[in-house]
């Protein structure tokens, strides 16, 4: 079985998002959460980061299993399974940013003392 470059890209590219995934399921790699690395440190503080690592983490583990999978029909899937890679990207994409939005911020205290 002959493998073309753009399949082999797509699984470079997989192992990449996979290894990346791993990084901020560790709580590590802040610096690859695009927004969050340029922010200021008044920013940062409202954030959780190893809640934010996890959450983004997650998300691009999602990514990764998709990309795999298309990538492994050679993104000629069944019929069954043909929605899973415009509808799964997008719903991934908005689940994390809603969760990175509500659950990764930090209570702030309303008592000035």
């Amino acid at each position: 079985m002959k493998m073309n470059a753009p399949i082999l890209l797509c699984w470079a590219v997989v192992i990449m998002l996979a290894v990346f995934s791993l990084l901020l399921l560790a709580g590590k790699g802040s610096c690859l959460i695009a927004g969050y690395n340029t922010s200021s440190k008044e920013k940062k503080q409202r954030y959780d980061e190893k809640r934010l690592c996890r959450v983004v983490g997650s998300g691009m583990g999602v990514l990764a299993i998709m990309l795999g999978i298309a990538t492994f029909y050679r993104f000629e899937m069944p019929t069954n399974l043909s929605w899973i890679i415009p509808w799964g990207i997008l719903g991934t994409i908005v689940i994390v940013e809603i969760l990175a939005s509500t659950i990764c911020k930090k209570k702030s205290s309303t008592t000035n003392q």
